[in-house]
């Protein structure tokens, strides 16, 4: 299979929580996600962010799993009321909630000499009827796989230890491979040059990335491609035209 017909595997994801929405929670799931992703050989094609309301979740769940191989979601399966994912994603796919047996043996270990097991901690036991459960190494509570849907904390680290326990254990293609260089040129300057670029290299992507910094106007390129050979035949004739056109390439970008 050439590079133009190659399967591309993509994942949505959907964050929840009335606390990002508000600002007053910053999050930083996407972009490890992301990455986590790319080594997976998947692309994250969409993220949307949704407040506790059921009803908004059950519809960004299901927009987002029909458009895409995989739905990540992070946040609201905790201890408290307001944590509804579980009961939303049952709904949207049209079963039950349960208590995992699994889980909630976990939780009685994890919370057998932290105050014991309680109505609020045995929330976090609940799944959809028939799904799988996700090691959580740092506190007890599982995350949730159920088919494509991989239900994980909203809490960065723990999500990260989420992830590590789901490597290598779905199926997706290469990993994308990016490479960047910069140049202090406004990228208007420069856009038809990249346009042609991107044309003649099927297989890659050019992005152009503005900045200002130091009173001057530059601008990063960051080249993506499946295939190394093809990746670097691209950045090395990206920097050749730059350079051609009177602009210093700075590797690894500015």
């Amino acid at each position: 299979m050439d590079m133009a017909e190659e399967r591309i595997w993509t994942a949505g994801l959907c964050i929840i929580g009335d606390e990002i929405l508000s600002g007053r929670t910053q999050d930083r799931n996407i972009a490890q996600i992301a990455t986590w992703l790319n080594l997976q050989g998947i692309r994250l094609s969409e993220v949307r962010v949704v407040p506790d309301v059921e009803e908004k979740i059950v519809e960004a769940v299901n927009a987002l799993r029909r458009a895409n191989d995989y739905l990540f979601t992070t946040g609201g399966i905790g201890p408290t009321h307001d944590d509804i994912t579980v009961d939303a994603i049952a709904r949207a796919v049209g079963v039950t909630v349960v208590v995992h047996p699994r889980a909630r043996a976990i939780l009685e270990a994890y919370y057998a000499s932290r105050g014991g097991i309680s109505e609020p901690r045995l929330r976090m036991a609940r799944v959809p009827e028939g799904a799988e459960l996700i090691e959580n190494r740092m506190s007890g509570a599982p995350g949730i796989r159920f088919g494509n849907i991989f239900i994980l904390a909203g809490v960065p680290h723990i999500a990260t230890l989420m992830l590590e326990a789901l490597s290598g254990t779905i199926e997706g293609g290469r990993p994308l491979l990016s490479r960047t260089i910069g140049c202090w040129v406004a990228e208007s300057e420069v856009a038809e040059l990249l346009r042609e670029t991107d044309r003649v290299h099927e297989g890659c992507q050019i992005g152009s990335y503005p900045f200002f910094k130091e009173g001057r106007v530059g601008a990063n390129f960051v080249v993506r491609s499946t295939d190394e050979t093809a990746l670097e035949a691209c950045v090395g004739e990206l920097a050749q035209r730059l350079e051609a056109d009177g602009r210093e390439v700075v590797e690894e970008g500015i």
